[in-house]
């Protein structure tokens, strides 16, 4: 949990960090134009050039460095908000470049943490303006010059380019992270098939789909032969190798289009579309038989053979249950009559004659 925040912390201040760095530094030159004709002393311009061009960099460093990286990039957008707010005051509240920096600030405050940093953030900037009021006493300019006017431009144009561009690579990211978790909840952890919920719900789709279009697809069942014994014997990472190679050769051996999961404990589901029920019967064949052959070089002894269950879609079926339950039928009688073979019920003789 903690790996965790420091993590996602860490990933905040390295969005806030190029923002910050090209806002602070174009900023200055809206705050150079106004306290420029005020005759202020050289501590000021040594503080303004400071916190233009050494803050960033001292910030990011800060917020890295610490245990808790979130609070402390939090802390450091107040300590943007009281400069903010200390600049405003010391260029006498002239207008221009007053909104540009206090409002570009009141941007950040809300990306960065919502009302909470918003509201914090402008008590911030009212506690800088007090700061420099007490040691410059309170002044009003209203009248912009020339030069401050085009000192505010590069503030009004590459600064909500540069914030833009963090939105838009952190809009990317977030669609990339929605697709993976849309990825993980309908596979299986295990074998990176799909999951029993979501091969249900493509099964229903299927069905529905043949019965419209009037379609071949054929659903088989497979069941690995005396799994618990598997398990039992070898453990159950021998019994986790064995799935994942069955995963890996039904990714091998499937079709684009086919679909695969792991529909119990050590039962697959596929449903072959647009599949014949002889075509179905030799892909699960191959199946068959390359398990068969499967060896553990540091297990000699582990054999594995598969039992399998097939049913193609017939018009009369009234249900993608019906369906289903046609390739459980077929695939226990496979398990009754001794294992190791593919079985379709007799419905479906005449078809394979």
């Amino acid at each position: 949990m903690q790996q965790n925040r420091v993590g996602k912390g860490l990933s905040f201040a390295k969005r806030i960090y190029p923002p910050r760095t090209i806002g602070l530094a174009i900023g200055m030159l809206s705050v150079m134009a106004a306290i420029a004709p005020l005759g202020l002393p050289g501590w000021v311009w040594a503080l303004l050039f400071f916190n233009g061009l050494a803050w960033p960099h001292l910030a990011y460093q800060l917020s890295t460095r610490t245990r808790e990286p979130y609070q402390a990039e939090r802390r450091n957008l107040l300590y943007d908000s009281l400069l903010g707010g200390f600049w405003a005051a010391t260029m006498h509240f002239n207008p221009l470049p007053t909104v540009t920096i206090l409002s570009m600030m009141t941007m950040n405050n809300i990306a960065a943490g919502g009302q909470r940093l918003l509201v914090q953030g402008a008590l911030a900037q009212g506690a800088g303006m007090i700061v420099s009021m007490a040691l410059f006493g309170p002044g009003l300019v209203l009248a912009i010059t020339d030069l401050q006017l085009y000192a505010c431009l590069p503030m009004l144009t590459l600064y909500p380019l540069a914030l833009g561009g963090v939105c838009y690579r952190l809009a990317i990211k977030l669609a990339e992270h929605k697709q993976k978790l849309s990825v993980l909840s309908r596979t299986d952890g295990l074998t990176g098939l799909l999951n029993h919920g979501s091969l249900k719900d493509l099964l229903h789709l299927h069905f529905y789909t043949c019965r419209r279009e009037q379609g071949e697809a054929v659903i088989a069942i497979i069941d690995v032969d005396h799994f618990k014994k598997i398990n039992d014997t070898y453990g159950h990472i021998a019994g986790d190798s064995v799935l994942c190679e069955i995963s890996a050769e039904l990714k091998r051996n499937l079709r684009e289009g086919d679909l695969a999961g792991r529909y119990g404990g050590d039962e697959f589901c596929v449903i072959l579309l647009n599949s014949s029920l002889s075509k179905a019967c030799d892909v699960m064949e191959r199946l068959r038989q390359v398990m068969g052959n499967f060896r553990n070089e540091k297990l000699p002894g582990l054999q594995v053979s598969l039992s399998i269950g097939l049913a193609p879609y017939r018009s009369e079926m009234v249900a993608p249950c019906a369906w289903l339950d046609e390739a459980d039928k077929a695939l226990y009688a496979a398990k009754n009559n001794g294992r190791n073979k593919i079985n379709f019920t007799s419905k479906d003789i005449a078809i394979m004659t």
